[in-house]
């Protein structure tokens, strides 16, 4: 009988010895196939479980953010400024004397800057404390206020610079950490300043590059998010929409132009397409008022009725236009080269929209549409009908909207750390100004570049 310590090798021989069958085996490769889904299950949660997860069902097709650069689910801290926590905040909100309506500002192209505001102070990603944000929103509806005469050019100005000097937060990060919303073809120049203050920070906003117009753009690739523009609600609901699309057979127009001329050549050139091609292109003049001016109604009755719909620049690079012709179902053109479309990282747009080049609008164009075969049409259409879910601004418990759209984006541009020229750190990682002044007591009004 041999001593204890011999056992172990005893067993060990024993079950070396035994033969490896089928049955082990399969089970040998269940137990690893099981640790692999059980590792996979507790690093990242599952998307069925988690509504705001890597994939999403689009209106009946799939998509999904790829997880490189976004990571697998969504995680993010955003604070929401107070309107009244800073001076100044409410003049860029409701204007000089505080009588701009926001539920006025909600309506129309330029709504996104109301409603971002409004979804975030709902969202499950905010929070209520700096110390552990990602991310700061600043909210501001500065495009209607101006439009509708609450503020001037230079109070605008004068506004923004006061209400960026209150905010500790926003010089220690040097504003990397700080969105802002500007809805319109302006972009950021609205606030004139923007290059000296706002050239760090994050620009949500439906214009991209502008540097046809202006020696510089206030749009960055890296660091902003081009957001789809505000369409009509009564045509982004779930339910009865304004108008319902048409049949291709029913279709009276190959293509339209439904926008105002505005003095722009390319819009003028579709203008006088239509008037020699009448029965191919509807491209009427729209009046801003007067009898003739298209109600809601009228305006997508007459948007529905082609296969295409042209959407050309106009004072700017970015039309409205584009967004609303996914929802009565026409192929979008796009005749604007500097145009810059969102969600580029999980949208193929080759798939469902057209680009044309903006010097080459005239009858080669209508050939060029009218040889489209119908099955191509119906297979854009049907693409585009997968995504448009990403143009409505829905509350984040859909599981396809733009504003969780925009919250993936936004996860991308997260960083651990934030720095400004203004900030340093010592041994014991403590945040200090140049005059070696703790983060902490930092006071307002702070210095800005």
């Amino acid at each position: 009988m041999g001593s204890p310590s011999d056992k172990p090798s005893r067993l060990m021989g024993l079950h070396h010895n035994a033969p490896c069958t089928r049955k082990h085996q399969i089970g040998a490769l269940a137990l690893v196939a099981a640790t692999f889904l059980l590792t996979r299950l507790f690093d990242y949660p599952s998307s069925s479980c988690n509504p705001y997860s890597l994939s999403t069902v689009v209106d009946g097709g799939p998509t999904s953010w790829p997880e490189r650069g976004y990571g697998s689910h969504l995680s993010l801290k955003i604070y929401v400024y107070d309107e009244l926590e800073i001076d100044g905040l409410r003049p860029l909100m409701y204007g000089r004397h505080v009588k701009v309506s926001p539920d006025a500002c909600v309506k129309g192209q330029w709504g996104t800057q109301v409603k971002i505001h409004r979804m975030l102070l709902k969202s499950r990603f905010r929070t209520t404390k700096k110390g552990e944000a990602d991310l700061f929103f600043v909210p501001s509806y500065v495009k209607c206020v101006r439009t509708m005469g609450g503020l001037s050019d230079k109070e605008i100005n004068q506004t923004y610079v006061k209400v960026l000097s209150q905010m500790p937060h926003f010089r220690l990060s040097g504003g990397r950490n700080h969105i802002f919303v500007f809805p319109s073809g302006a972009g950021a120049t609205l606030f004139r300043s923007w290059a000296t203050y706002l050239n760090r920070s994050i620009i949500l906003t439906p214009e991209g590059d502008r540097t046809d117009k202006r020696e510089t753009t206030s749009f960055n690739t890296w660091k902003d998010i081009i957001i789809p523009g505000n369409v009509d609600d009564g045509m982004t609901t779930h339910g009865d929409r304004l108008v319902q699309p048409l049949p291709l057979t029913k279709r009276k127009y190959l293509a339209n132009f439904l926008g105002r001329a505005q003095g722009k050549i390319g819009r003028l050139q579709l203008v006088e397409l239509a008037k020699k091609y009448p029965d191919k292109l509807e491209s009427p003049e729209l009046k801003f008022s007067g009898p003739e001016k298209l109600g809601r109604t009228e305006y997508f009755e007459h948007l529905r009725n082609a296969k295409f719909c042209l959407a050309p620049r106009g004072e700017s690079s970015w039309t409205l236009r584009f967004y609303e012709s996914f929802f009565v179902e026409c192929v979008p053109v796009i005749i604007s080269d500097y145009a810059e479309l969102p969600f580029q990282n999980v949208i193929d747009y080759t798939q469902l929209s057209i680009k044309w080049p903006w010097n080459r609008i005239g009858p080669e164009l209508l050939e060029y549409l009218e040889s489209v075969p119908e099955k191509d049409i119906e297979r854009m259409i049907a693409r585009g009908r997968q995504v448009r879910c990403l143009w409505v601004y829905a509350p984040e418990s859909e599981p396809c909207s733009a504003f969780n759209g925009i919250m993936w984006e936004l996860q991308r541009k997260v960083r651990q750390f934030h720095q400004s020229a203004e900030t340093f750190w010592l041994h014991n990682g403590s945040i200090v100004n140049r005059n070696l002044v703790e983060f902490s007591h930092w006071k307002p009004p702070m210095p800005l570049p």
